[in-house]
């Protein structure tokens, strides 16, 4: 049975679906040393937010499938370390949408009326009314950095209560913007004239430090800056400099540099800046979401089915891996054909989407192509997740492109490959909803399904050379299941499948190269 380790506290919702499947410990608070010594033995590994999934870790877990983070970002795990060894990394991007944007919106209000330092007051026997005059937020402009699922929330929510709202975001559309109801600016412009600015995009080396002391100097006096999305995004000493001599009137953080939060010159100041200990998350509707959402996919990758939310495998959303489920599996079978026809050595590989399938996105199917063309060489080491990296590594050129004029079928991919055994392509669709067949090796048409073993010839198109080949292996005891023959033009060049219930005896093939007319002869085991 397979083994999970819970490392941080997890909803029991999520628990008891684990349990399904797998016997589920749960350890918190290890040290990174203790983690080291424990993951060997565990399949899977479900965190929060506590645990930091280092190299190290990730490189003692030898039995290690996938990391769950119960939540939206994996910046404590090493998103690259887990590629390069195969490890799927998922998270549950939807499932604390609703509770970080409440909570920014909270944060707004509560900067807006002095909320947290009022309750204190009134706690310690006060009625100082003069001393918490807010302000009101509406016809006021809100600057939403980052229109993402959360983003796009708050955006909604303001825009209600009457805010004007401005938005930067180089990866989104402008029509989605004015869906939204934001004008879409740069951001230089959205510091200078919002009023409320609010943070929502991950810690990516572009954004680390994006809100900086020229950032700040850039906006107004009166402005107020809310941060529920990442630690790094804001320069902390340059936002608290900046309260400090009053260039920004309020900043509100539920995310640090550094969490714990530990002696910070944001401790020390007033009414001017709210701390919570990143809270966005910490709704209990929130927690059983995103325990439900990762422990299902984790639950699904030890069944040996896939998840929904992983964030290392390009392009695979749930919805464009129900489509091209089929065409995956077509395209990994053509990888691996074609590795071999090429040889082990592959220096490159174009991978052409046509008909109708150009339509579709093509990195899930690049990525599937090339975990057929490594499975050869490195086995079940080659998974989704690092067919990419193994590829780069080896220095094999990929090259993808689209040719929506081809309508040979529906849909087809054409894989090109050139290897130590020179440049060999094959092409192959989808008979019904997923019956693989191959329609083309090296431009001569045919139509096969993939056999387990097979064998192919290039020869010239003469009478009789079928009937030697088929007669040589019977001799030698190999059963042909099927036979197909492909031709450009009569009596020229031709190719030749054979479907065969076993591999071929030792020395067979070179026997098969020396039948008069053959040119070359290839073994093919699927």
């Amino acid at each position: 049975m397979s083994k999970v380790l819970v490392s941080d506290t997890i909803a029991q919702s999520g628990i008891d679906i684990l349990l399904q499947v797998a016997q589920v410990d749960v350890k918190t608070n290890l040290s990174p040393e203790e983690l080291v010594a424990a993951i060997p033995e565990y399949d899977a590994m479900m965190i929060r937010s506590g645990t930091r999934v280092t190299q190290e870790i990730i490189e003692a877990g030898s039995q290690l499938k996938i990391i769950g983070r119960a939540g939206v970002g994996v910046d404590n795990i090493d998103v690259p370390a887990a590629t390069r060894k195969g490890i799927l990394v998922v998270n549950s991007p939807e499932g604390n949408t609703i509770a970080a944007a409440e909570h920014a919106l909270a944060m707004m209000l509560s900067l807006s009326r002095h909320i947290p330092d009022a309750n204190e007051s009134v706690k310690g026997n006060h009625w100082d009314r003069k001393s918490f005059i807010g302000t009101e937020v509406y016809k006021k402009t809100l600057g939403v950095v980052g229109l993402g699922k959360i983003g796009s929330h708050v955006a909604k929510v303001a825009r209600a209560m009457g805010m004007k709202l401005l938005a930067y975001d180089p990866f989104i559309s402008l029509d989605r913007s004015e869906q939204l109801g934001c004008r879409l600016v740069d951001l230089d412009l959205l510091l200078q004239e919002a009023d409320y600015i609010t943070l929502h995009m991950p810690k990516t080396p572009e954004t680390t430090h994006l809100i900086d002391a020229t950032a700040l100097s850039k906006m107004k006096k009166t402005a107020r800056l809310i941060n529920c999305a990442r630690g790094g995004i804001i320069d902390e000493q340059a936002l608290a400099e900046a309260l400090e001599a009053g260039k920004i009137a309020g900043a509100a953080l539920d995310v640090f540099e550094s969490e714990p939060l530990g002696e910070s010159v944001l401790r020390s100041l007033g009414k001017e800046v709210i701390l919570t200990p990143h809270l966005g998350a910490s709704t209990e509707e929130a927690q059983i979401n995103v325990a439900i959402d990762v422990a299902e996919q984790i639950r699904d990758v030890l069944l040996g089915l896939s998840a929904r939310s992983a964030v290392n495998i390009p392009g695979l959303s749930p919805n464009v891996l129900e489509r091209l489920r089929p065409y995956m599996q077509l395209a990994e079978t053509l990888g691996n054909l074609v590795s071999q026809l090429a040889g082990g050595r592959i220096e490159s590989l174009h991978v052409r989407l046509q008909g109708e399938l150009a339509t579709n996105e093509s990195q899930p199917l690049v990525v599937a192509s090339l975990k057929g063309l490594l499975s050869q060489a490195l086995r079940e080491r080659v998974n989704y997740v690092n067919a990419s990296i193994e590829a780069q590594e080896r220095g094999i050129h990929v090259v993808e492109t689209r040719d929506a004029s081809i309508r040979d079928y529906s849909g087809s991919l054409h894989l090109s490959a050139k290897g130590s055994l020179g440049e060999h392509s094959v092409t192959g669709a989808l008979f019904g909803d997923s019956e693989i067949r191959v329609t083309s090796v090296d431009e001569f048409p045919i139509n096969v399904p993939p056999n387990r073993y097979m064998l192919f010839t290039l020869h010239r198109d003469m009478p009789g050379i079928i009937g030697k080949i088929g007669s040589l292996l019977g001799s030698f005891n190999v059963n042909i299941a099927s036979m197909q023959v492909g031709r450009k033009i009569v009596r020229g060049d031709a190719v030749m499948v054979l479907s065969i219930d076993d591999p071929l005896p030792e020395g067979i093939l070179e026997e098969v190269k020396k039948v008069p007319g053959i040119r070359d002869a290839y073994t093919v085991a699927l």
